[in-house]
């Protein structure tokens, strides 16, 4: 955002999985709008969202649906959106209520510890590739992608949902490819250590299904 600014361009943040995952605060990221899903990491009713956007800006935005002459710099003008389930909003508060009573340092903190349970054991295999800077944690928390030599993401993301009823995420762009792993807080040690016994399997080269079609 800093770069941005510095050439007169406005800073837009999806900050869809990074809200209520760890600890931050808008000002350090010093952006002019921020979008993020309350249904990720808040665990909020699927439909619900937050916008921030910088008060000077206000007034050049146009709201969704029409609104009233005097919200024209009122960031509630934002808040209209048609017909729709009072109930889905409602319940936001309750979920920051339950995000307060644990804490955000607290939740990162255990993210962390739920991701050790399986990312310890798979560093000894090397075709086990991290995507992110395993060994320093301030460059992941909720979320890891790992890859393995020969394998394809999509079929192991398959295999884990068909055979073991385990969700993940296979992820396929230009330059990465790999399944992410998200626990929430509520994921079990029993459960994360299933899946990392489940991993085991694949990396051993056990899980013929999974490998990737020679090209």
């Amino acid at each position: 955002c800093r770069l941005a600014k510095s050439k007169g361009i406005e800073c837009i943040v999806d900050g869809a999985h990074a809200f209520a995952q760890f600890p931050f605060t808008q000002k350090d990221l010093e952006c002019d709008y921020y979008g993020t899903s309350l249904h990720k990491w808040l665990s909020a009713p699927i439909g619900t969202g937050m916008l921030y956007v910088k008060k000077e800006k206000i007034k050049d935005i146009w709201s969704l649906m029409a609104s009233n002459k005097d919200q024209e710099d009122n960031i509630r003008k934002f808040e209209e959106i048609g017909t729709h389930s009072a109930a889905l909003h409602n319940a936001i508060a309750d979920a920051i209520t339950f995000c307060d009573g644990i804490g955000l340092e607290r939740k990162a903190a255990r993210l962390r510890f739920i991701h050790h349970r399986w990312i310890d054991r798979m560093k000894q295999y090397p075709n086990v590739r991290f995507l992110q800077n395993i060994d320093d944690e301030r460059n992941w928390c909720g979320l890891v992608l790992f890859s393995i030599d020969g394998m394809d993401g999509g079929k192991i993301g398959d295999y884990l949902l068909s055979k073991h009823r385990i969700i993940t995420t296979p992820i396929t762009y230009a330059e990465i490819s790999g399944v992410r792993i998200t626990p929430n807080v509520y994921t079990t040690l029993s459960e994360i250590d299933y899946f990392a016994d489940i991993l085991e399997t694949i990396a051993k080269g056990q899980v013929k299904e999974v490998m990737a079609s020679a090209k």
